[in-house]
């Protein structure tokens, strides 16, 4: 079944001097449940705006959003929000924990706005989602006491405590060391299959990017895929391993330009709009 599919969505913003800013361009894709799906591209090439049109933090200026068969642009804000904070978790790259909260604090905040038994038990159910995280001795402990690792941890543990089916991770080992971060993925890979929930990581790492089963490029605005099962011809059009590094490698060689740093601006004005039970800045 497909979870969320993204049909001629394009998105836009009017800059200050009146000229309009092409964020993503005649973007379709589709997710199915327990899918894994990786999204490379540059700073500013709106894989952010992407990944919240995905989450339905944010509605397209063309095309349609489906989820789960229904038009988003048909919902009321407020069975939105809570579609959204049903089925959507959010990883984010720099944590977003809450300082001076416990680990428990911070994972139990999504079950605030759970009802009946789900709201009567969440301490017990943060409780088990940070011991499933290996977390079950740093239950009192602050983000401010914990390592980058650990904080990821508590990340990805707040985002899962409310088992949604669909995953979306922003550069989740984009602050940590490597061996860290792998092991953040195979823990995120290993709850993600063991809940059939589907799960979309943008990622600058290419070996975070080969753990998925679909590999898309973001790039100027356009989602291209990639087929790492497939040898490349050194044709920069053709997919496959080498094509995908190459992409990936390019992100960090030239400096970002002037409207490199424009579009970015833009998609974090466009991200801005995160709603009030999602008070975090998402970073492109």
């Amino acid at each position: 079944m497909t979870l969320v599919r993204l049909e001629g969505v394009a998105k836009h913003v009017v800059l200050p001097d009146d000229t309009r800013l092409d964020i993503l361009r005649g973007i379709d894709l589709a997710i199915d449940a327990g899918d894994h799906v990786a999204i490379v591209g540059r700073s500013g090439s709106g894989k952010s705006t992407l990944l919240n049109l995905l989450g339905m933090l944010d509605r397209p200026s063309e095309g349609a959003v489906w989820f789960r068969g229904e038009p988003v642009r048909k919902m009321r804000r407020g069975r939105l929000d809570r579609l959204r904070g049903r089925n959507v978790g959010f990883v984010f790259q720099q944590f977003n924990l809450l300082a001076g909260r416990s680990a428990l604090e911070n994972v139990e905040m999504p079950l605030a706005y759970a009802s009946g038994r789900a709201f009567w038990s969440r301490r017990r159910t943060a409780t088990e989602m940070l011991e499933r995280v290996g977390l079950g001795h740093r239950l009192e402990s602050t983000p401010e006491q914990m390592s980058g690792g650990e904080q990821q941890r508590v990340a990805i543990a707040r985002a899962l405590v409310r088992r949604p089916a669909l995953i979306l991770a922003d550069e989740p080992t984009g602050a940590l060391d490597v061996d860290t971060g792998g092991r953040v993925m195979e823990l995120l890979d290993e709850i993600a299959s063991e809940a059939d929930a589907a799960l979309v990581t943008i990622t600058h790492d290419l070996h975070v990017a080969a753990r998925a089963r679909r590999h898309f490029r973001l790039d100027a605005g356009v989602l291209s895929p990639f087929d790492l099962t497939q040898p490349s011809s050194g044709d920069p059009s053709e997919a496959g391993e080498p094509a995908l590094a190459a992409s990936v490698d390019e992100l960090g060689s030239p400096a970002p330009t002037r409207k490199d740093a424009r579009d970015a601006a833009a998609a974090a004005s466009v991200t801005a709009g995160i709603s009030a039970q999602n008070p975090v800045e998402v970073p492109s």
